[in-house]
């Protein structure tokens, strides 16, 4: 409980309130001075919440709502002091994130400097590097065309004195073949003259033969007259053998002379034999040595034509080497340049290098800086979430006392075919006050300022939707009428909102997504000793008339109503709602209840119209029942958990509507119309309430009037067209928000020993 004090400062300061009307705390930046010195904390928050209204007696009423009041004036003196309080740590957190931005730019400006420096760096490096490494690949290149030129020098001059010593070795041999030539020259020229000598030598032998050969034919002729002499003397031998023996003797000298010069004929004979031998010799080597000296003159030719040549290349090597030697000079001092160019830069990196040092500093001490204001920040962050559950809480636990009725407000994206190069009709404040909350529209040049318990913008997700409500579902597990329903015009979004688009497991609707939040828990239930039992059924009401969606054979004539059942809307003492032979099928998990949805979402009435290509003809009303029991406790459970998606109203100037269309368009104006008397007298607080001038109606009555947990979407459109039928939605979600409709109760029991050892 609160203490004494405490209390009668929430009295005072409710007091105050109930006199004055204004508001407490005006200025928001000193929480605690400006709202009388109270501060509140959770302790005393959590009793201000647990405290219970007591009364003396029971049936006085009066008493009993002025403790509500001053009950509830302390609760808006906690929420003004929180709201004060969240204000305060919104400040310091635009503070600090304006601090970090600051911070984060400077890291960022800095960082930036030191990339583009090290950039900068890195890039005359690489260029350096790059000139350095063609340069060294050109000085390579030299080297080797040097080492080759050097080397290709050393093989010419090699060769050139190879050259020389062969050209010195063939001189000497050619002075030696000269001296040779001479010597054979005069060897042929002696061998000449001794040809002529033994020429005229053979012409003296020959004339001497001739002699001889005469002489002999003298001696023949003489010896032939010498026979016939021998003959006439052997005829006169016998007369003149006295003279026999003078003759003898005389023949005897001349056989013996010519035996003589028989003897010097054969020796001549032979000489002049082998002085053809000879001269045959001396001709052969004549020709020998004619042919040397024509193979030499030839060496000769070749060697001086081989020594030009030489001499040339000589000439052609010495040039390059002296280019290459100028042009390895070039490069040497290229090398030198950039060797000059490569130490600056390397001074340049060194400055560098310790300016990014400097720099590097700079950043760890600005990164501890944005850890410190990040670290502030998420604690900033944390208070602020805390508060804002805190707020809900509060303000969730208002509305339950109040009984209001929740308005979410969405806007749809703007869709292809509309234009959105217009002037926006929609905005939102960005006030503290009304962030997140408020909407603005303008409609010919009017603008008109509205505030809902939630207001999502056309980027919200379905996640974001349903986490808005995963509260308010979780209410039916606990044992309350829950109810959410989507009002809006036609094309707004309500049927993408409550059922999604089928396939896409990211767009999925509040309906698939209430179900699998439904069967989690129910799965994590299991553990803590709980058990449920769900039911499902599915409805439309199509021309004011109710329709079951769940069964799988339809009758033909279902679509105009003639064989269809008569079903009819009862309510029992409890609050509870029901219709009579509605199916109702026992689900126990979440792939059973789609396939159910499946089904019931192909056998719902859709048309086209021209402002929507697939219109809902008809309101669509998805009903789970849920019952569960503590086997450890005993303790028992109902709820029901309403979805609705409402068929859109429209306008028949715009939507085009005839024959049937026009009957579904003026029957579904007909139950919204319905639908904005009774707000309109629960607003009001009349006596009487016109629930059962629709079915829609007198089928919401429970959660409309009832005990129940009430939610409503209404969806607009962002089109400038579409102002007047957003504004006329935007008044009635207004009026519905305004609406009291009393405190939920929870419907829970406990059941006898007895009933809990025969459960199941």
């Amino acid at each position: 409980m609160v203490g004494t004090a405490t209390l009668r400062r929430l009295s005072q300061q409710g007091l105050l309130v109930a006199n004055g009307g204004q508001d407490l705390c005006p200025d928001t930046s000193n929480a605690g001075s400006e709202c009388g010195g109270i501060e509140f904390s959770r302790e005393d928050v959590e009793a201000l919440l647990g405290e219970k209204i007591k009364a003396k007696n029971k049936f006085n009423y009066k008493e009993r709502c002025e403790n509500m009041l001053e009950y509830i004036k302390r609760l808006r003196l906690c929420l003004r002091w929180f709201q004060e309080v969240e204000s305060s740590y919104m400040n310091e957190n635009e503070r600090l994130t304006i601090s970090l931005e600051m911070a984060e730019g400077r890291l960022a400006e800095i960082e930036f400097s030191s990339r583009n420096k090290e950039e900068e760096l890195s890039s005359i490096v690489a260029e350096l590097r790059e000139n350095l490494s063609s340069v060294q690949e050109k000085l390579t290149k030299e080297e080797e065309d040097k080492k080759a030129a050097i080397d290709s020098l050393v093989k010419e001059r090699e060769g050139r004195l190879s050259s020389e010593k062969s050209q010195a070795s063939l001189s000497e041999e050619l002075s030696k073949a000269q001296l040779e030539l001479s010597s054979t020259y005069e060897r042929i020229s002696s061998i000449n003259d001794m040809y002529k000598r033994l020429q005229e030598y053979n012409s003296s032998l020959q004339q001497y033969n001739c002699k001889l050969q005469s002489d002999l034919n003298t001696t023949s002729e003489s010896l032939q007259s010498l026979e016939k002499e021998k003959a006439t003397l052997v005829e006169k031998f016998s007369h003149l053998r006295g003279q026999h023996s003078s003759l003898q003797e005389q023949f005897s000298t001349i056989k013996a002379s010519h035996e003589d010069a028989s003897k010097q004929k054969e020796l001549l004979a032979n000489e002049v034999q082998c002085l053809r031998g000879d001269l045959q010799q001396v001709r052969e080597e004549r020709d020998k040595n004619r042919e040397q000296v024509e193979a030499l003159t030839t060496e000769v030719a070749k060697f001086k034509e081989y020594t030009g040549r030489s001499i040339a290349e000589l000439d052609n090597l010495t040039l390059k080497s002296k280019d290459l030697e100028a042009r390895c000079l070039n490069q040497c001092e290229q090398i030198r340049t950039l060797q000059d160019k490569l130490t600056i830069a390397e001074t340049r990196v060194e400055e560098y290098s310790t300016s990014s040092v400097e720099t590097q500093a700079l950043c760890k001490e600005q990164r501890k800086l944005i850890t410190d204001l990040q670290a502030r920040l998420t604690v900033a962050e944390s208070k602020v979430m805390e508060g804002e559950k805190l707020r809900k809480k509060l303000h969730n636990t208002i509305l339950e006392l109040k009984g209001n009725i929740r308005v979410f407000c969405r806007v749809r994206p703007l869709l292809p075919g509309e234009n959105s190069s217009e002037e926006k009709s929609i905005s939102y404040p960005t006030a503290m006050e009304f962030l997140g909350r408020g909407l603005e529209l303008v409609q010919n040049g009017q603008k008109h300022s509205f505030t809902f318990d939630k207001v999502f913008m056309p980027e919200a997700s379905q996640d974001d939707v349903f986490v808005e409500i995963s509260q308010l579902v979780q209410s039916a597990l606990d044992g309350y009428k829950v109810c959410v329903f989507a009002y809006g015009q036609t094309g707004s979004g309500k049927t993408y909102t409550m059922m999604g688009k089928p396939g896409i497991p990211e767009e999925k609707g509040l309906i698939p997504r209430c179900l699998e939040q439904i069967f989690q828990t129910k799965q994590s239930h299991q553990s803590q000793g709980w058990k449920y039992e769900m039911q499902v059924s599915m409805l439309e009401i199509y021309n004011e008339m109710i329709r079951d969606l769940l069964p799988s054979n339809r009758p033909n004539g279902a679509e105009n109503g003639s064989a269809a059942k008569q079903y009819v809307i009862k309510h029992d003492p409890n609050g509870n709602t029901h219709v009579s032979d509605l199916t109702m099928v026992d689900v126990c998990s979440k792939r059973e209840v789609s396939y159910l949805l499946k089904h019931a979402s192909h056998s719902r009435s859709v048309g086209k119209t021209q402002m929507n290509e697939e219109s809902s003809r008809s309101h669509f009303v998805f009903t789970m029942r849920i019952s569960g029991v503590s086997e450890s406790t005993g303790q028992q459970i109902h709820g029901v958990l309403n979805l609705i998606d409402l068929a859109g109203s429209e306008r028949l100037s715009k939507s085009g509507s005839t024959g049937d269309r026009l009957k579904e368009t003026q029957s579904i104006n007909k139950s919204l119309s319905s639908l904005c008397d009774v707000i309109f007298a629960l607003a009001k607080k009349e006596e009487y309430v016109p629930y059962r001038n629709s079915k829609l109606t007198y089928l919401l009555q429970p959660c409309l009037g009832g005990d129940s947990k009430t939610m409503m979407f209404v969806n607009i459109s962002p089109d400038s067209s579409s102002s007047g039928e957003s504004l006329c939605s935007l008044r009635f979600a207004a009026r519905v928000n305004a609406c009291e409709i009393g405190v939920p109760r929870r419907n829970m029991s406990t059941r006898s020993f007895e009933s809990r050892l025969s459960y199941g």
